[in-house]
């Protein structure tokens, strides 16, 4: 037979918080609770054993007593009757259900505000007062069905209530109105439990669950638990009885929020009592055998094979930190652990609660520091001691990083006393409590915060906010980014992106700040740059088309047809990424936030002196650059081609270009026509062969030998004198 416990059980914060509250007011005397202080009697009547008395209304008290408000909470009036009769308040009040009084206080003065609770219950009670007349309590789907319709509803939950029954409400809440603010106050702590107790109760034949009868979380945890398996709810240990456990090969033990360790303990020594007296009688075993020879799950002796000693407190299962609510600035957690005012021990746990247990917050003194653990003195029987992986949310590599001897930190009691009989303390848990009420204003407020990397995971870095930050690869920069490690050690600029304090979970994004700072720089630039303005940039990415150049906030375009006034295939001719240039804004498209940019116009254009350069009839030299059908493009200098037209490459008819010319062949040609406002200059190589011909020609008729004069009469002359003859 086994004894199995719920992972969650017991004291939350927020009843730890009431109760060290409550006892330091106590010293003080003249101190009385407005009710009772939580729905635990025994607890109750230990309060009650310090001198802490209990009021049902203001009326009772005389002026100058101390008012403890109970962690339930109460209407804002008794703060006012408070006041007005010189009462000192010492508000124990829950954080999650301050939390829910602020929501239900705000969200009055806009909507219909749905408490989804026990109406009769003090804590709704207390959150219906801060809402004021615009506000309603209902428990279930029913209730809820007979609601009218409202413009506008808010809804919250009691912090006990169960979450399948909030949902149901809230769904059926959406056909009331138009407009539903839901606001999830449901305790995560309380939920937990509730989660905790339902699996634990589907493996076992028996559960027991610990606590008030009056309290709502407890009898909700046995509902529960009753639906998976035969369950009882008691208060105290005495109400166990043997026939429960005949033919139960294992138990469950859970226990509400009210319900102290050491009453948890009882219970549990008790129970192990009984099955071990059953586990006797079915073996035929003697009933004195102690019971290391059959370890109960989850129990102290399973863990450490020494049973528990009378007297003494042993946290098997690590006391979490309990999520809670965000807490007014003006809450103080002072849990300063002071020792039994009779004896100075805490030997007799039937007539004193401990104030060293499973969950307590204390303060104490660095004293020591290992290379695994960190010795502080709490003012206790004997030094606590905070594990190297108790000390941050994150891993740590040198613990001198994060306390140093003479520090004075708060830490969470995690177990009471281990084998070598030191407290074993959390000081991370604490951090993480502290963290969230801040962390939960980040996630509203979108707030930056630093933090550094302490860790590399895949996927992202891990920081340390007080609770474990994750920042994704992709949130880290504006680019990817290819090495994480480069990060190690390195403080971020961060804001919370996801926040889910139940869970667990923090993701953070340093690229979102990144990423609006540079659009606050894009839209200032913007509106500063102006046509024509002459600026300097760097390269920051080519494409075929062009470079885009930074700006110092935005990025310009700087277009392949505005490096230079030559004819370029790519940009990497002109200008490398990481290059500086200087050039000149062509055009501001505000709307659609683009920048163009030129280079070659802070340079002077070729054309203007090609009229004087290359002047008709002159004969000049180039090279063909580029082949068309209709004829080549001859470069004279830099931004400069001409063109000799498929008609005046030869003196015969061409067919094709390349017959006569080729890409690079130097040539030589006469300008036949210049225009430089058109930014076009023909040449003709046929002009050419035709002005060497006509220059032969002229030549060879200028050297030709002289032929002698002759007249009519000298050339017939002859002919008649011999025909006289």
């Amino acid at each position: 037979m086994t004894i199995k416990r719920a992972d969650k059980a017991g004291f939350c914060f927020g009843v730890n918080r009431a109760i060290d509250m409550t006892v330091k007011a106590a010293s003080l005397g003249n101190t009385a609770s407005l009710g009772p202080l939580i729905h635990n009697q025994q607890v109750v009547d230990y309060l009650a054993s310090k001198g802490i008395g209990q009021v049902n209304s203001i009326e009772e008290l005389r002026k100058g007593q101390q008012l403890v408000i109970r962690s339930h909470g109460v209407p804002p009036e008794v703060y006012t009757e408070a006041e007005n009769k010189d009462i000192k308040i010492i508000d124990a009040t829950c954080p999650y259900v301050q939390k829910a009084q602020r929501l239900a206080k705000k969200s009055s003065q806009e909507s219909f505000v749905i408490v989804v609770g026990d109406k009769t219950h003090p804590e709704v009670i207390g959150i219906l007062g801060w809402a004021g007349e615009n506000a309603q309590a209902i428990e279930s789907l029913e209730e809820a069905k007979a609601l009218p319709y409202y413009p506008s509803i808010a809804v919250l939950a009691q912090t006990t209530q169960r979450k399948s029954n909030f949902n149901l409400i809230v769904d059926e809440l959406r056909k009331h109105t138009d407009n539903l603010i839901v606001h999830n106050t449901i305790c995560s702590a309380t939920e937990e439990r509730q989660v905790s107790a339902g699996k634990l109760a589907e493996s076992v034949g028996l559960m027991i669950v610990v606590g008030g009868k009056s309290s709502s979380n407890t009898r909700k945890l046995k509902a529960i638990c009753s639906e998976k398996t035969t369950t009882y709810l008691i208060e105290t240990a005495d109400e166990l009885q043997n026939d429960w456990f005949k033919n139960v090969k294992s138990a469950g033990l859970t226990a509400g929020a009210s319900t102290p360790d050491w009453i948890i303990e009882e219970v549990y020594r008790k129970m192990s009592e009984i099955m071990e007296k059953t586990n006797a009688v079915l073996t035929g075993e003697d009933s004195n055998q102690t019971q290391d020879s059959n370890p109960v799950e989850g129990s102290t002796q399973a863990q450490d094979s020494n049973p528990v000693e009378e007297g003494s407190v042993e946290v098997e299962n690590s006391a979490e930190v309990e999520d809670s609510a965000e807490i007014e600035d003006s809450v103080q957690i002072d849990n300063s652990v002071t020792h039994n005012s009779e004896d100075g021990t805490m030997d007799n746990f039937a007539t004193e609660l401990p104030t060293i247990y499973g969950g307590a917050i204390v303060k104490g003194t660095v004293v020591k520091i290992t290379d695994e653990e960190v010795f502080v003195d709490i003012g206790w029987k004997s030094e606590g001691i905070i594990p190297i992986d108790e000390l941050a949310s994150t891993r740590v590599l040198d613990i001198n990083d994060i306390v140093k001897v003479g520090d004075q930190l708060k830490a969470m009691v995690i177990k009471t006393e281990n084998k070598e009989g030191h407290t074993v303390l959390s000081r991370k848990r604490v951090v993480e409590f502290e963290a969230r009420e801040r962390l939960a204003e980040l996630a509203e407020t979108k707030e930056e915060v630093q933090a550094k990397v302490t860790e590399i995971v895949k996927g992202g870095v891990i920081v340390d906010l007080g609770m474990r930050g994750f920042v994704p690869a992709s949130q880290l920069e504006l680019s990817y980014v290819e090495d994480l490690n480069v990060y190690l050690g390195k403080t971020l600029r961060l804001r919370v992106i996801e926040y889910d304090q139940s869970k667990k979970k923090l993701i953070l994004s340093q690229k979102d700040i990144l990423l609006e700072e540079q659009k606050a720089k894009k839209e200032k630039l913007l509106q500063e740059l102006n046509e024509g303005d002459v600026v300097k940039g760097i390269v920051r990415r080519l494409t075929n088309f062009g470079a885009f150049v930074d700006l110092g906030g935005i990025d310009g375009l700087l277009h392949v047809s505005d490096m230079a006034f030559s004819r370029i295939k790519h940009p990497s001719e002109i200008v490398q990424i990481d290059d500086e240039v200087e050039v000149q804004i062509l055009a501001v498209d505000r709307e659609r936030e683009r920048v163009s940019l030129g280079l070659k116009q802070l340079k002077e254009d070729p054309w203007s002196k090609v009229a004087e350069k290359y002047p008709v009839g002159d004969v000049i030299k180039g090279e063909v650059v580029r082949i068309a059908p209709f004829g080549a493009f001859v470069n004279l200098e830099d931004g400069v081609d001409a063109l000799v037209h498929i008609s005046q490459l030869d003196l015969k008819r061409v067919a094709k270009v390349e017959d006569v010319v080729q890409v690079g062949q130097i040539i030589t040609a006469k300008v036949i026509e210049s225009k430089p406002e058109d930014k076009r200059i023909s040449l003709s190589m046929k002009e050419l062969l035709l002005d060497s011909e006509r220059a032969n020609a002229k030549n060879a008729l200028d050297n030709q030998p002289e032929i002698p004069e002759v007249v009519i009469g000298d050339a017939i002359g002859d002919v008649l004198q011999n025909n006289e003859e």
